[in-house]
């Protein structure tokens, strides 16, 4: 059995495959958001898979081999070239090499696979779908306002129910203006305090607090350095992640009384406050966009605006706990990502979320789009020398729209009634020699079957009902059929 010249059958770690109904459910999300999209005038781009090294930039270190975080290899002229990692870095690189021709503002959505070079872990994966929208040159804040909108109606239209996702708000500009009310002096202290407000959903307060100030020893008793941070500034940091209690203007107004008065502060108020008047006229309520100033993910980063889309949708973990699936994508304002490439500044804002993470919320809380769970219709084939007719029934139904197929396996009727079953499949066709004399067919309903096959017990009382299976002409087949899958939800 272990023939050493036969390769082992597995797939790479953190590379998954993929069946019917996870690809299915994968590509309802991506029509639905890209209708989203385009319904706003994005246009799609689609880049290459590789980039040259040099133009993804961000994390990559100056090293011989340019590998860490990414997939990475030389061309034949010897320059490095690695798989993307993300969607914006391709963006900023397109926009930047055809930036007079473009018409700016640049709106455009993009969609398709990243690569990172990580280690792979429960839920990580090393290939995965991104889904992005962007706008690059427009510095104002009804930009930011838009992607935020647009990316609250894309998640609806994938199939979350309203008001089981919020997106939430912050702006870099208030933080720094934070810091200096606050007197944090350093990059190492800043980056420390960004740290605790961090934790602050598993830490909550106290244990923030004693982060900013001398540091806070864990239950295994190891001792995390803190901020270093006076009582005083340590208080107005705590105000500050507080504020996002109530509406968006009462937000505003908390925030400004704790970083007001700074320059950056104000401007980074001033543009929620331009935030805030353009979502209402959009329509969207607090309900579904709020400010939350201790959202710090990713601010090394962004330049002004950030936000990040939270499912609010409780699920079951694999050992029957209740779980919340957190975050589902991220984004903001980052306005220096073109100029690496130009040395001009051009003001961009951007939200991208994971396809599969959303589609697995969906899954998990029983919201997937109908269409991507059904298997074909199966015509059952009973005799050789008759394939060209259930050919032409399996014709017949697929020119109505509904996908079909003929039975093209070597098993009996049983094991190809299982078959059927193991497809999803909503109905099984049965054309016998009787069937074809009589212009008939009989089809079986097999969600009916599988419906009431949980409420018998008796076998007997099973064979004398035969349920949802019935013998119609041939011209009603389609409208039966069609019957049927409107019965299940799910229309052909």
């Amino acid at each position: 059995a272990n023939d050493p010249t036969r390769p082992e059958a597995r797939a790479p770690r953190g590379f998954v495959d993929r069946r019917g109904r996870d690809v299915a459910s994968e590509r309802a999300i991506l029509a639905a958001v890209s209708g989203v999209y385009e319904r706003w005038g994005f246009e799609p781009l689609e880049t290459g898979a590789f980039e040259y090294v040099d133009a993804l930039g961000k994390f990559l270190p100056d090293t011989d081999r340019p590998n860490e975080g990414v997939f990475a290899l030389t061309d034949d002229d010897d320059q490095w070239v690695a798989l993307r990692y993300d969607l914006t870095a391709p963006l900023a690189r397109f926009a930047a090499q055809n930036w007079e021709s473009l018409p700016k503002p640049f709106r455009r959505y993009a969609y398709g696979p990243v690569w990172r070079n990580e280690k792979p872990g429960p839920g990580r994966f090393r290939e995965f779908v991104q889904c992005d929208a962007d706008t690059v040159g427009s510095s104002r804040p009804e930009a930011d306002a838009e992607i935020i909108a647009m990316t609250v109606e894309g998640l609806e239209a994938a199939g979350l129910p309203a008001g089981s996702a919020v997106v939430k708000i912050n702006n870099r500009k208030l933080l720094n203006g934070l810091m200096t009310a606050a007197g944090v002096a350093s990059e190492g202290q800043k980056l420390a305090v960004l740290r605790a407000v961090d934790k602050l959903d598993r830490l909550g307060p106290d244990g923030v607090r004693l982060l900013l100030g001398e540091g806070r020893k864990d239950e295994s008793g190891d001792f995390t350095k803190g901020a270093g941070l006076n009582a005083a500034a340590a208080e107005r940091v705590l105000a500050f992640t507080a504020a996002g209690a109530g509406g968006r203007s009462e937000t505003l107004t908390k925030l400004s009384d704790v970083v007001g008065g700074s320059a950056e502060g104000d401007e980074g108020l001033a543009e929620l406050a331009a935030i805030d008047a353009a979502l209402t006229g959009l329509g969207v309520g607090v309900d579904r966009a709020v400010f939350e100033p201790s959202v710090v993910r990713g601010l090394e980063y962004y330049t002004g605006a950030v936000f990040e889309a939270e499912l609010l949708l409780s699920t079951l973990d694999d050992k029957g706990q209740p779980m919340r699936f957190g975050s589902i994508g991220g984004g903001g304002r980052y306005d220096d990502l073109v100029a690496r490439f130009t040395g001009e500044r051009t003001p961009a804002t951007g939200f991208s979320f994971g396809v599969s993470r959303l589609a697995a919320a969906l899954k998990a809380s029983g919201r997937e789009l109908a269409s991507a769970s059904r298997g074909p219709v199966v015509v059952i084939a009973f005799s050789p020398d008759r394939m060209a007719d259930y050919f032409a029934v399996a014709r017949e139904i697929r020119a109505a729209g509904i996908a079909a197929e003929v039975y093209l396996g070597s098993s009996g009727m049983r094991p190809q009634m299982k078959y059927a079953d193991r497809r999803l499949s909503p109905a099984a066709i049965i054309v016998g020699d009787d069937e074809l004399a009589a212009g008939t067919v009989t089809i079986k309903d097999l969600d009916l079957g599988r419906a009431l096959a949980a409420k018998v017990t008796d076998n007997a009382e099973w064979r004398a009902e035969r349920p949802g299976q019935q013998t119609v002409p041939r011209g009603e087949l389609v409208a039966v059929l069609r019957a049927i899958l409107a019965a299940s939800g799910s229309a052909g």
